[in-house]
């Protein structure tokens, strides 16, 4: 007995008396108490594979044989039951159904807002074995067509809301054979397809054929748009696993069925509708849907809605920060907060000023399985890099020429890791276990993600495309991202894309766009710095028509400046 206690002090003792003993002991226990979380996550997925739920609706109507008629989701006034929502999905099926059946796999884009109609949307693609791809709300004409023919849709399921967007298109869609629905009440013009009223005459029995097509765990689930690092969006693969593994978030932050989840984010995006509605979903919580985010009713929406969870990107928190001080942001019920892109100096201030709230930052990407939780709660780092950690997420950084914009290989032609306080590049091994499906289109475009014979003859990474730094405390550190991208009010921007959309002026000979940072604000806004054609004048009435008319308002430059040359 005094031996095995000799032999478990000794490690401990020798841990305190190190440089940062009591600190680095302490996180010790954090990264053991974060690999038993872990493992619980693991083995919820597993519980859930062998209970039958092999997908996102899959999961829904497990929690909804335990609680029916427990409130899912809370919009505006509206009350909806896990039941409620399993039918009008099932309507929907059915009246997409009675419009002729596509193939199994055959993708559906969802041209719709935060609400209700969404998710009804989104199940019932689901529910006919078909592909639901989600559209970014923001993008109109060409990039609304681009994304519609890169992920080779056969249908289009949008709002009355939203219409304007399609029907500046619906020759182009025609001409694709792009069936055209719309979910809700009213008169549409010729070409598109009431679904509001097929779905008031249909069933709300669930369909037979959702469990004629077996499912593989590996198949294509959805498609989410990204801009990645160069052109247009992409249609990036997501599989059912990486959808359910999506759904035990919250699993990992301490949620539980009692949480009502407060989500203002997008839902054509990976953090609102896999970690957001996925995640609650997976511990059986409810969901309070808002339109868009409203930093003057957030704290008096999460007192009316007795909200426990809210999901944030950094700029949301800032927000809330700069906000007059009111009564209700101290009579809150919030507990927990998970999201990405929170600043040090906004997180002090966002957790003295609101309360004792837990913050989860987060890093993750919409097309592979890297991830990073900050779970101990140090402002700034996305999460620790601990060797127990790499067995749950592997990775590595690698050294990177930011001239050349590509890793630096030796004489072999192989990488090498970091050092301690380096910044590198972010990436992480491609396995069986965790693969990347890559992009909808030319393999070219996946390719392209990949690094190869990193280490040695025959690897596989994925070039993330970010660069991090890891400390000698294990905690990483997002620093900037590579390629001709910049992020701006939670969205990527492509410069090449607004470059070719700006050189389409008469006026313009060079257009170079890049991001540049603002104080007080999160990521970067473009500048456009343009040369003029011999003989034209600057009209910035024209370019300001142009920009507003072509581009989506975050990928919109809100500086512009004019060379003689651009070298």
């Amino acid at each position: 007995m005094a031996l095995w206690l000799v032999l478990v002090l000794l490690p401990v003792l020798v841990l305190w008396l190190w440089p940062r003993g009591p600190l680095r002991l302490r996180l010790l226990l954090e990264d053991a108490r974060f690999s038993l979380q872990a493992a619980r996550l693991k083995r919820s997925v597993q519980g859930w594979l062998r209970q039958g739920a092999l997908s996102l609706p899959g999961l829904f109507q497990l929690q909804l044989r335990s609680r029916p008629d427990s409130v899912f989701l809370r919009y505006r006034d509206e009350s909806v039951t896990y039941r409620q929502l399993e039918a009008q999905s099932n309507r929907a099926a059915r009246a997409l159904l009675s419009c002729g059946r596509l193939p199994p796999g055959a993708p559906v884009a969802l041209l719709l807002g935060n609400e209700p109609r969404f998710l009804a949307a989104w199940f019932s693609v689901y529910k006919l074995r078909l592909v639901a791809a989600f559209l970014n709300t923001n993008v109109r004409r060409g990039a609304l067509t681009h994304c519609l023919q890169t992920c080779g849709a056969r249908g289009l399921i949008t709002s009355p809301e939203l219409l304007d967007a399609v029907l500046e298109i619906l020759p182009e869609l025609q001409d694709m054979e792009i069936t055209v629905w719309v979910m809700g009440p009213g008169q549409f013009p010729p070409g598109v397809i009431n679904l509001h009223n097929l779905m008031e005459e249909a069933s709300e029995n669930p369909l037979p054929c959702e469990t004629e097509t077996p499912i593989n765990l590996l198949d294509t689930a959805i498609c989410i748009f990204t801009s990645g690092t160069t052109g247009l969006p992409k249609a990036a693969r997501i599989s059912h696993l990486k959808t359910l593994m999506c759904c035990a978030f919250y699993h990992l932050c301490g949620g539980c069925s009692d949480d009502v989840i407060y989500m203002s984010l997008p839902l054509y995006h990976k953090s609102g509708a896999l970690l957001g509605v996925g995640g609650c979903i997976g511990i059986g919580a409810s969901l309070v849907l808002k339109e868009r985010f409203s930093a003057s009713q957030f704290w008096s929406d999460c007192r009316r809605y007795e909200v426990t969870i809210f999901q944030y990107i950094g700029e949301l928190c800032r927000y809330l920060t700069n906000q007059p001080q009111n009564e209700d942001e101290c009579r809150h019920k919030v507990r927990l907060a998970a999201g990405s892109g929170l600043r040090p100096d906004v997180w002090k201030e966002f957790s003295r000023r609101f309360g004792k709230i837990k913050i989860f930052e987060t890093y993750g990407m919409t097309e592979f399985n890297i991830t990073f939780l900050n779970y101990t709660g140090n402002p700034g780092a996305v999460g620790r890099g601990t060797f127990l950690y790499k067995r749950f997420c592997p990775f590595e950084l690698i050294r990177y020429d930011t001239q050349q914009g590509e890793p630096i290989r030796d004489g072999a032609g192989r990488c090498h890791r970091t050092s301690t306080g380096e910044t590198g590049l972010l990436i992480s091994p491609v396995t069986p276990t965790s693969p990347f499906l890559g992009y909808v289109g030319s393999r070219e475009l996946s390719e392209k993600k990949l690094l190869r014979d990193v280490f040695q003859l025959g690897d596989c990474y994925f070039n993330t495309g970010d660069l991090m730094m890891q400390d000698d405390l294990g905690y990483v550190y997002f620093r900037d991202r590579t390629g001709d991208t910049f992020r701006w009010k939670g969205e990527n921007v492509a410069t090449t894309e607004v470059s070719e959309i700006m050189s389409a002026l008469d006026g313009f000979q060079e257009v170079n766009v890049y991001g540049v940072s603002i104080p007080g604000h999160e990521g970067r806004t473009g500048m456009a710095a343009v040369t003029l054609r011999p003989g034209h004048q600057l009209d910035l009435e024209q370019v300001f028509s142009h920009v507003k008319e072509f581009l989506p308002p975050y990928a919109r430059p809100r500086f512009l400046r004019v060379m003689v040359g651009i070298t």
